[in-house]
């Protein structure tokens, strides 16, 4: 049983440590106003997917955490090797350091199927919803994935934190509220997942819609449906999105999106299309023989 001095120390361990992080350092919002420097207790809280007044507790010397919550709260902090051993043998548990594991990267198959499509946008997405691979019609209707660092290259990251997809996206809160189901049932697969903890706390404090719809509880998987974009070069285009799983490695799926040929839709997605290949050593977009009605780009 852990002594309550060991406790005492845990809560000065984390209260030392809480006030040496600004709200950049862990990815959120500098809103000003804080009379102390730090974070707050409600922010670490949040990053690490516990109650407020749970965390509270644990300044307070109250309650020892279990091994999950210490595994969150060492995330959460950014806490070095030699850190993260002393949070745990304060509780009396043994630090399992977490292996470092290498950028999950595309299958072979997944990519060389995204790259035989021209004429519809692809991304071959990970476990967490990470973006792994793209082609060059996905980067000219959704965004330039190349310019986002790949620590944040997440799909529900860039639908929350992308402001141009709330204009993007026809219907962006059902969009977003879908992604968020999905990411949950994730989730509950891997509780103990600290990047997938880290980005839920982070979008939590980000975004209360956020927060609201995952404390739902509602889980979803994500399949077909039909998508409307209101895109700035080539107006409104209704498309069928599909997903499919790679049979030697499930925690990869190929995201499709199609248009039925001959309608405004597909001739929106091949101008699209052709623009891109222009900014990738094609035609350049102002020689591209672009449908009647669709804007062209400047």
């Amino acid at each position: 049983m852990t002594s309550d001095a060991n406790l005492n120390e845990l809560g000065q361990f984390l209260k030392l440590r809480r006030a040496e992080l600004s709200p950049r350092t862990v990815g959120l919002p500098d809103t000003g106003g804080r009379r102390v420097p730090g974070l707050r207790r409600e922010e670490v809280a949040l990053l690490a997917s516990i109650s407020t007044d749970y965390y509270t507790r644990l300044e307070q010397g109250r309650i020892q955490p279990s091994v999950s919550v210490l595994a969150a709260l060492a995330q959460v902090l950014r806490l070095a090797d030699d850190q993260r051993d002393h949070l745990f043998e304060l509780v009396g548990r043994r630090s399992a350091r977490p292996r470092r594991r290498a950028a999950p990267k595309v299958h072979a198959q997944l990519r060389r199927l995204l790259d035989d499509l021209t004429v519809s946008p692809g991304v071959v997405i990970g476990r967490r919803m990470d973006i792994l691979a793209w082609n060059p019609l996905a980067s000219a209707l959704l965004t330039d994935f190349e310019k986002v660092p790949e620590d944040k290259r997440n799909c529900v990251r860039i639908l929350f934190t992308e402001p141009s997809m709330r204009t993007l996206c026809a219907d962006w809160r059902a969009a977003a509220r879908g992604c968020v189901s999905h990411l949950r049932m994730t989730a509950a697969a891997s509780p103990d997942d600290p990047r997938l903890t880290g980005l839920v706390g982070e979008l939590s404090v980000q975004d209360k819609d956020f927060g609201r719809w995952w404390g739902s509880g509602h889980v979803a998987s994500r399949g077909r449906g039909m998508k409307r974009f209101h895109h700035p070069l080539v107006g409104e285009l209704v498309l069928d999105r599909d997903t499919f799983t790679c049979g030697s490695d499930p925690d990869q799926e190929l995201v499709v999106w199609t248009a039925e040929p001959g309608t405004p839709s597909y001739d929106g997605l091949r101008a699209l299309a052709s623009g891109a290949s222009g900014r990738l050593g094609g035609p350049a977009a102002d020689q591209v023989d672009w449908p009647d009605g669709l804007i062209r780009p400047r």
